[in-house]
C-alpha cells in the first residue's frame, strides 16, 4: 500500500523564485490499483509521480510505501528501492535510440545485485513477450514505430518485476488507436497484480482507470471510482 502524509514540495525555497508544487497531498492508494493522475499544466502532477517513483523526495511529509518510509531513505537506498520495486514509462519513451532492444531493457537489470548475468537474457525476453514484441529482442530501438518503442519502454519497465508501475503522459506521444492498445497493455498488468499510476491530459485514458485523481495548484481537488 502507498500512503502520502502531507506531502509538500517547494522548489528554490526561499528565493524570489520559489515555487510551491505540492502543498500538503494526503493520498492512499491500495495494492492493485490502476489510478489516473489528472490536471492542468503546471498543477503539480508530474511532480507528485517523481515523489512516488523516489526521482524526487518531499520538502515535508512523508510517503509510506509497504510500511517503509521513503523519505528518509538514503541516496543509495532510494535507488535501489526504486530499482526494485518501481517501473517508470516516460512520454517520450526514454530509450537509447542507437541502441538494441536488448540493450534498453537490460540496463535496470545489470543494476540490480540480485539478478545473475546468466538470467539477463531470458528476462528480457519474458518481458518483450509480456509486451507482445517476443522478436525484436535485436531490433534497433530507432528503427520501432512509436507503439514499438513505447511497449520496449513498458518492458524495460516490468523487467525487474516491480509491484508498481508509473506512467508519465505514457501515449502523448502516440495515435489513438496506438494510444488505446498501449492502455489495453497496461490494464492486463494491472490484472496481472501490478499497481498502475498513469498521469495523463486525456480523458480517455483516465476513463479507463479505477480511479481517477485530479490535482490544481500543488493540491488534490477531486477523486472519483
Amino acid at each position: 500500500m502507498i500512503k502520502l502524509e502531507n506531502i509538500v514540495k517547494i522548489y528554490n525555497e526561499g528565493k524570489a523564485n520559489e515555487v510551491k508544487a505540492l502543498r500538503g497531498i494526503d493520498l492512499t492508494i491500495n495494492d492493485g490499483e490502476m489510478a489516473a493522475i489528472i490536471g492542468e499544466s503546471g498543477s503539480g502532477k508530474s511532480t507528485l509521480l517523481n515523489i512516488l517513483g523516489c526521482i524526487d523526495i518531499p520538502t515535508g511529509g512523508a510517503y509510506y510505501y509497504d510500511d517503509i518510509n521513503t523519505s528518509t531513505l538514503s541516496g543509495k537506498a532510494r535507488a535501489e528501492f526504486l530499482n526494485r520495486k518501481i517501473g517508470f514509462v516516460l512520454q517520450d519513451f526514454g530509450l537509447m535510440l542507437d541502441r538494441s532492444v536488448y540493450h534498453n531493457i537490460s540496463y535496470p537489470l545489470v543494476f540490480n545485485p540480485h539478478i545473475k548475468s546468466s538470467q539477463i537474457k531470458e528476462k528480457i525476453k519474458s518481458a518483450l513477450l509480456s509486451v507482445g514484441l517476443p522478436r525484436y529482442i535485436n531490433s534497433v530501438c530507432g528503427e520501432l514505430s512509436g507503439g514499438q518503442k513505447q511497449r520496449v519502454a513498458i518492458a524495460r519497465a516490468i523487467v525487474n518485476e516491480p509491484s508498481m508501475i508509473l506512467a508519465d503522459e505514457p501515449t502523448g506521444a502516440l495515435d489513438t488507436k496506438t494510444s488505446a492498445e498501449i492502455i489495453e497493455l497496461f490494464k492486463s498488468l494491472n490484472q496481472q497484480g501490478k499497481t498502475v499510476i498513469i498521469v495523463t491530459h486525456d480523458p480517455n485514458v483516465a476513463q479507463r482507470c479505477h480511479r481517477i485523481i485530479e490535482i490544481s495548484d500543488g493540491k488534490i481537488v477531486s477523486e472519483q471510482e
